[in-house]
């Protein structure tokens, strides 16, 4: 219930590559990968071919916005000649931007559909984190030569911690399901177990999300969603069975974007012939069918909506204190790179260690479906 796409040449990938769960999925590639600019839906161009096509923008602006593509493509940190005599690491995402001339609506889809930041903060922050993340695109659509750069299990989410499940199994981890009420046991301020219907686990380390440690978190935001049940496609979508929209915040005036995912059938989510979407944003206010009204007005026909909200939380206490590892709460991206940095510096702080994910892509036969 957490809608998430994965990049398909992303974080989250090159961990499933890394411990081998990917024997366990199987993936299937997103249809499609699209944006919301002055009313409409459009593809999301991800490279200079593309941008010659995209009716975003027009002909003077699509050469701009080429010849940008290229050096984004081209770029290598270790060939200064790639550089173009531009130091990324000082100069700023805005500075970078207006060295090619791009206007405020090429800028929008760049730094919000291409690159994936979340508010316009980014273009006062060193241009090279922008940069990466339009290469990470890009890498990531050349991977299936398919329509987006997102790929989804087939069966849906639920089989990323099955497959975990299996994996530590065979490692020898013990899984306790179904456990109501589980209570973090504390000794000096230090977590030694947890315990349900009476019987206590013992530990050393405890790894949870904010709800069983409510004392030990704050909150820092709240998610509006609607969970919507269709018996088509998004429309202006070519059709595509699974689906990412991202709605830019300047586009519909608001502070934060606002994304839509589908799923269907395709992907083994849902009966024949239907299509579940949802519409998610950092909510602004407390009401959630007028604030994701943008989002739920683009969809078309709908069988069944549901509306909700869900406080985001991140962690307080100090980990070399009381033992307790807590993530964030999900955010309102319907992709997990977000997750996936929460992730790692969790596994880093609990082992000490520094993940090395520069694993060879090529050999992840499971993930080339």
């Amino acid at each position: 219930m957490i809608p998430k796409f994965m990049m398909a040449n992303g974080a989250l990938v090159r961990v499933l590559i890394h411990t081998d769960v990917t024997k366990y999925l199987n993936f299937k590639a997103v249809d499609g990968s699209f944006v919301y600019n002055k009313g409409k839906i459009h593809k999301v161009p991800a490279n200079d071919v593309e941008a010659l096509k995209s009716p975003l923008m027009g002909l003077f602006e699509k050469r701009r916005a080429r010849k940008f593509f290229i050096y984004v493509q081209d770029y290598d940190e270790n060939d200064p000649k790639s550089h173009e005599g531009l130091d990324l690491n000082k100069v700023t995402a805005r500075e970078l931007i207006s060295k090619y001339g791009l206007d405020d609506n090429t800028v929008d889809f760049i730094g919000h559909a291409l690159a994936l930041h979340r508010d316009d903060s980014y273009l006062g922050e060193p241009a090279m984190d922008f940069v990466k993340r339009m290469k990470l695109y890009a890498e990531s659509l050349a991977r299936f030569q398919g329509g987006s750069p997102y790929i989804y299990p087939l069966y849906g989410l639920g089989e990323l911690p099955q497959a975990f499940a299996r994996l530590s199994a065979v490692y020898g981890g013990t899984y306790m399901l179904s456990k109501p009420e589980c209570k973090v046991e504390f000794e000096n301020g230090k977590a030694f177990g947890v315990t349900s219907e009476g019987e206590t686990a013992k530990c050393k380390k405890v790894v949870c999300d904010p709800s069983y440690l409510p004392d030990k978190v704050k909150k820092i935001g709240k998610v509006a969603r609607a969970i919507c049940i269709m018996s088509h496609p998004i429309p202006s979508t070519h059709d595509s069975h699974s689906v990412q929209v991202i709605l830019p915040q300047k586009q519909l005036g608001r502070k934060s974007d606002m994304y839509l995912f589908c799923c269907s059938y395709s992907h083994n989510v849902a009966p024949k012939g239907k299509y579940i979407a949802f519409v998610l944003t950092e909510a602004e206010t407390d009401n959630p069918q007028v604030e994701l009204k943008a989002g739920t007005d683009l969809l078309g026909p709908i069988d069944e909506i549901f509306f909700d909200t869900y406080d985001r939380y991140e962690p307080t206490n100090q980990n070399d204190g009381d033992n307790c590892f807590i993530s964030a709460s999900y955010d309102a991206t319907t992709h997990f790179e977000t997750t996936v940095q929460d992730v790692i510096a969790m596994y880093s702080k609990i082992t000490g260690k520094t993940l090395d994910l520069s694993v060879d892509l090529s050999a992840a036969s499971a993930a080339e479906e």
